[in-house]
């Protein structure tokens, strides 16, 4: 706390500069009326300007039109800009209108202020008795002796039954009306500060995430080390002592006996007679669900994290167009240098217009070029051998059984070789069936071969004669 630091803190922290602000009375005011007040987690845009404006249109006519001359939305962005960092700005899920929350700084002011006020009650025997419970705990949870631990469960037991005994004796004792009222405003105090502490807790993981998001941004080593950091970076959060209260204090939460207690309990304390004389605000009942909903925007804030970080290991383009990365990043540099500066933005391009080819330009078909075989050496043979052979070669038109199958599949997901063949019979024999083996090898996604199941597949020949082959079982597929 020496001057350097009080100075530096003066000028730099949102709470300090909130309390030093010109309009800091509109500010706070407007904001624990809008969030504080009824106990709310965010609000969409046109609801806080709408409130706002109300609250600007009655100052005006007691202090004058001049005195904020400003629209609502004006006011709003000021207060949410990075030179204020009063307001959190943001775009919820599925939401293309943004929302408005607290962020911890101007909670911290609020509760400073709220502190600075007079109290007319405050409950001292409630808190004395809370440091003797907590003492207890304390010693409790950390007594290493299972002698001693066991000694103090039978003390416990013991005035357990003594109290059982003195209610069934029929002395039963009540708290009066100042310990209830006491001890309600102190639940009241402890439960309303539970959205402060939800708060603290995504701000401290959204700091990571803008953190691991720039790191990404200018890191030039490999993917090991930069995760290696992060994660270090939120193990050390989720595993520090905030982190690890908001765990056990979420895992309790989400007990759907737990939150039934809370509702018990909540509804039969507010029907109490000194507790209704309170005037208490009746949305206090269902504040666990406000807890819910801020416990929530939490754990999305950590999802957002480790997206950001599946991302990052998914990024083949990373490795595969270094060029490409290497522009992305540059961009990226330079935009979170002028992040503070509005920059003049120049582009130039390469054409005025963009080439189009259409599709029905292409050739579709490219005939394939004859081969000239010439041989000077030219010997005469004597052998007598069949050219039967030459002359009975046919040619297998393999786009047409290509039509065939996808003739086939337009009614069904999947068909055989047989009943392919079936439905169009062999008309070249064995080199058509040969081809319809070819085609099933060539692509092995359109295309199952069973080699441990066979089909039979009959054709008659140009000769009327019927032929049949075994051959493996043959599915295409759509």
């Amino acid at each position: 706390m020496d001057y350097a630091y009080l100075e530096s803190l003066r000028r730099k922290h949102p709470t300090w500069r909130l309390l030093l602000a010109d309009h800091a009375p509109l500010v706070i005011s407007f904001l624990h009326q809008c969030y504080i007040v009824p106990n709310v987690r965010s609000l969409p845009e046109q609801d806080v300007a709408m409130r706002l404006e109300d609250t600007l249109f009655q100052l005006r006519e007691r202090m004058g039109d001049d005195t904020f001359p400003k629209p609502a939305l004006d006011y709003l962005t000021d207060w949410a800009g990075d030179d204020r960092g009063w307001l959190r700005k943001y775009f919820p899920a599925n939401s293309d209108e943004p929302h408005y929350d607290l962020t911890p700084a101007t909670e911290r002011a609020i509760q400073w202020l709220a502190g600075l006020e007079q109290q007319a009650f405050i409950g001292a025997e409630s808190r004395l008795k809370l440091v003797f419970d907590l003492l207890h705990q304390i010693i409790q949870g950390s007594e290493t002796d299972p002698e001693a631990r066991i000694q103090d469960l039978e003390r416990r037991r013991n005035d357990i039954d003594a109290e059982i005994d003195e209610i069934r004796a029929g002395r039963m004792p009540f708290m009066d009306d100042t310990q209830l009222r006491e001890r309600f405003l102190q639940m009241e105090a402890t439960a309303r500060g539970l959205l402060g502490d939800f708060r603290q807790v995504e701000q401290n993981f959204r700091d990571l995430d803008r953190q691991v998001r720039e790191r990404i941004t200018t890191w030039e080593g490999s993917k090991g080390e930069v995760l290696e950091d992060v994660l270090g970076e939120r193990d050390a959060i989720t595993a520090s002592d905030q982190g690890r209260s908001f765990r056990a204090f979420w895992d309790f939460l989400m007990s759907p006996a737990q939150q039934e207690e809370l509702s018990e309990l909540l509804e039969r304390i507010f029907g109490l007679e000194p507790v209704t004389e309170l005037e208490p605000d009746q949305r206090l009942q269902r504040i666990h669900y406000d807890w819910l909903t801020a416990g929530e925007a939490t754990q999305r804030t950590v999802a957002r994290l480790s997206e950001q970080l599946r991302r990052y290991l998914d990024d083949k383009a990373w490795l595969e167009d270094r060029r490409i990365m290497t522009l992305i990043r540059e961009v990226e540099q330079h935009a979170l240098a002028l992040r503070e500066t509005t920059p003049k933005v120049t582009m130039a391009i390469d054409e005025p217009a963009p080439r189009v080819d259409l599709a029905m330009e292409r050739r579709l078909f490219s005939p394939p070029v004859k081969s000239n075989i010439q041989s000077h050496d030219l010997v005469e043979g004597e052998e007598t051998i069949a050219t039967d052979a030459l002359f009975e070669q046919a040619h297998v038109d393999r786009e047409r059984l290509r039509g065939h199958i996808r003739h086939a599949l337009q009614l069904r997901d999947q068909i055989t070789l047989g009943d392919l063949v079936a439905s169009h019979p062999l008309e070249q024999g064995l080199a058509e069936l040969v081809t319809y083996i070819s085609l099933a090898t060539e692509s092995p996604g359109a295309a199952a071969v069973n080699d441990s199941r066979e089909q039979t597949v009959a054709w008659t020949d140009g000769r009327g004669v019927r032929r049949r082959a075994r051959l493996p079982l043959v599915i295409f597929t759509r």
